[in-house]
């Protein structure tokens, strides 16, 4: 299971006093903590890693920023007050223009609930902007700026899976309403993975940076030495709550974003696949403890209610893990799921992996598990994750 291990503060919004910034619980831990280009980017370097040729195709801070400041924008939200208790506020997030339509990539805590969109361009013109799709689950919006007549400059995406750690990094943003601030860092770390909060589905492969980054940048662009975007700012690592940056902070990775881009282009929430358990890896040592048969696989601790994984009958432990805990012996009793449509894994991370990328709503998915030493199968079709 994850641990956590502090408090994530949703980078994205620099908010009125009627609005105030929103604190998540972190889940992570180790590495389990989805256009035109403009002339003058440099493509990206095909030298190999490490080799001084990468280096020296790395363009300046400066020209990157002379480059990519005008695809980058203030977005502010309007909230309408519900009730004498739940007055109108603002908020400030930052966002990404990928088209010369005006449309712009950002994240979704930035736009949501928001009953008016302004969005400011670098040269201090304002428009107005609906939202034309979400994935809320990945942190991902698109809006559309009312921009007839205007020129735009897009941002080039870039390939969030060819970023290494120690690579240098760019943000540019709002910080605390400080329209078209960059800073600069390296990758500290890939593949991270946090989760809202407890029931919430995990975003997966996010990019770890110290680049400084602060409530107003989230939507705003993480950008590599040539100028590409690689990353989504969405969250800072947080562990006072108060708004200060610490030197690490997340980005959805670009390629997720691209994954998605045509399904939230066309209108859409995009939903994602859900089978509706909470599991442990198994190792030797806990396969020893438990007299398991095998010492790989996902070790099932919960089966939650009305969920795919209940329907097809997979049994979870017979203690849940916070009690286990708090007596120090392990639950009994679990499936340990060995593969998926016939495909090995041994993490749950692998799982999860499998269903995110190659599996959609609805689909039909075979479970091999180990039940009390015996092998079978179950199938399970995946339902949407709950809100």
């Amino acid at each position: 299971m994850l641990k956590k291990v502090g408090i994530i503060v949703l980078v994205g919004l620099i908010a009125s006093a009627a609005t105030a910034a929103a604190v998540l619980q972190f889940s992570g831990g180790g590495g389990t903590a989805g256009q035109s280009t403009p002339a003058a980017v440099a493509a990206p370097s095909t030298a190999s890693s490490g080799n001084a040729a990468l280096n020296s195709a790395c363009l300046s801070a400066a020209d990157i920023y002379q480059e990519l400041r005008p695809a980058v924008v203030e977005i502010t939200s309007t909230q309408q007050g519900r009730s004498p208790f739940a007055p109108s506020g603002t908020a400030s997030g930052s966002g990404i223009v990928v088209d010369d339509q005006g449309t712009i990539l950002t994240n979704y805590h930035v736009v949501a609930d928001a009953s008016d969109l302004t969005v400011t361009f670098s040269d201090n013109t304002t428009a107005s902007a609906s939202v034309v799709g979400t994935d809320p689950e990945n942190d991902l919006a698109i809006i559309r700026a009312d921009v007839s007549g205007q020129s735009l400059t897009s941002a080039p995406l870039g390939d969030s899976d060819s970023v290494r750690v120690g690579d240098p990094v760019l943000a540019i943003g709002s910080p605390f309403e400080l329209e078209g601030t960059l800073t600069e860092g390296i990758v500290s770390a890939t593949g991270r993975t946090f989760a809202p909060g407890e029931s919430t589905r995990p975003i997966r492969n996010m990019i770890q940076t110290d680049a400084a980054v602060n409530p107003g940048n989230s939507g705003g662009p993480l950008i590599d030495c040539h100028g590409e975007v690689i990353g989504i700012n969405t969250a800072l690592e947080n562990p006072t709550g108060q708004d200060v940056n610490v030197g690490i902070a997340f980005a959805v990775p670009i390629n997720t974003a691209k994954r998605f881009l045509p399904d939230m282009l066309a209108g859409e929430t995009v939903s994602h696949p859900w089978l509706g358990i909470a599991g442990q890896d198994v190792t030797a040592a806990l396969a020893e403890d438990l007299g398991l048969s095998v010492d790989s696989g996902v070790y099932v601790i919960v089966v939650s209610d009305g969920s795919p994984a209940q329907r097809a009958g997979l049994h979870a432990a017979s203690r849940s893990e916070l009690e286990a805990t708090a007596t120090g012996t392990p639950p009994r009793g679990g499936d340990v799921i060995v593969a998926v449509d016939g495909r090995d894994i041994s993490s749950i991370d692998e799982l999860s992996s499998y269903l995110d990328t190659e599996k959609k709503v609805g689909d039909v998915v075979s479970l091999t598990v180990i039940r009390e030493g015996q092998k079978s199968s179950v199938e399970a079709t995946l339902a949407e994750w709950p809100s």
